[in-house]
């Protein structure tokens, strides 16, 4: 805490807004618009690989957070203040930092990417400042930040290096299984914790959602690969273009009309996340890839 105290006195109402607008790039909305465009249009790879570390490290991250259920520092300290705009975004228990797991899962993965030195920093640069962000803001300590940090770029340098084990169609399976069997444990295991009366309702909301997406992932990337396997080449620039804004609006409503149904019950943010991830990774692939044929 003594860490967040002496960045409270640097604040000024200006770099409130600066590092306000930083901590955006941790938003769940960053990785996935940029997963569909590189997906959809441009490096579908790359894509997957962020995808992966996304999925895994978040899985991961929501895991510690209701084993070790640590408060926020305002709760810790409750003569500490954070930022008052940050607090609405702060959800859930403090450790680790999902909003650093979130930046660091979409750029290390672009930092091992990219060839030239000052794309490499930069991509290092912005998850480092994200995870400053939270700190400034006062919504997670240091031990939040690093441990994100740490964990995520470990997932994503393995999945690297992993590269080639992914792409081979005979791991597919055997992957899917994999990702999909330690979804469900991580499931029964917040499951677990909530009727135990450790964790509240939306603590596992918040693990359903992830899980969802995880089950999405797998689901829509294992058809992908044994029954579309779609490619971009041949595409005009305008015909990605077309492509990446039409995928992205519908999207866009596949998110927002399910959350205006009245369904509150657990398995629904599952089931809403599955599906939209689901379309995304196999869903609109399928349509492109059937209209581009016809």
């Amino acid at each position: 805490m003594a860490f967040l105290w002496t960045l409270s006195e640097l604040r000024t109402p200006f770099f409130d807004q600066v590092f306000q607008c930083i901590t955006y790039l941790g938003q769940e909305l960053i990785p996935v618009i940029v997963i569909c465009a590189l997906y959809w249009c441009y490096n579908k790879k790359l894509a997957t690989t962020i995808g992966f570390t996304y999925i895994t490290s978040g899985l991961m991250v929501q895991g510690l957070k209701i084993t070790f259920r640590i408060p926020r520092p305002w709760v810790l300290d409750p003569d500490f203040e954070p930022v008052e705009s940050a607090v609405a975004a702060a959800t859930g228990y403090s450790f680790p930092s999902g909003h650093t797991q979130s930046a660091t899962s979409l750029f290390a993965p672009l930092a091992l990417f990219f060839k030239k030195w000052w794309q490499k920093v930069l991509c290092v640069a912005v998850f480092l400042l994200v995870g400053l962000s939270r700190m400034y803001l006062g919504v997670h300590t240091p031990a939040d930040v690093c441990t994100a940090i740490l964990l995520t770029s470990s997932v994503s340098l393995i999945l690297w290096k992993c590269q080639k084990w992914l792409e081979r169609p005979e791991s597919t399976k055997q992957i899917t299984c994999i990702l999909l069997a330690v979804t469900v444990l991580f499931c029964i295991y917040a499951s677990i914790l909530y009727y135990q009366g450790l964790i509240e309702q939306h603590y596992v909301a918040d693990c359903y959602k992830m899980a969802g997406a995880a089950i999405g992932f797998a689901i829509g990337w294992y058809l992908e690969r044994t029954t579309l396997q779609f490619t971009n080449e041949g595409c005009s620039k305008k015909e990605l273009l077309i492509r990446l804004i039409a995928g992205l609006l519908l999207t866009v409503i596949f998110y927002v009309i399910p959350k205006l149904l009245p369904f509150e019950f657990l398995l629904w943010k599952m089931i809403r996340y599955a599906f939209i991830i689901f379309w995304i990774v196999y869903g609109y692939p399928y349509l492109f890839t059937r209209y581009r044929k016809q």
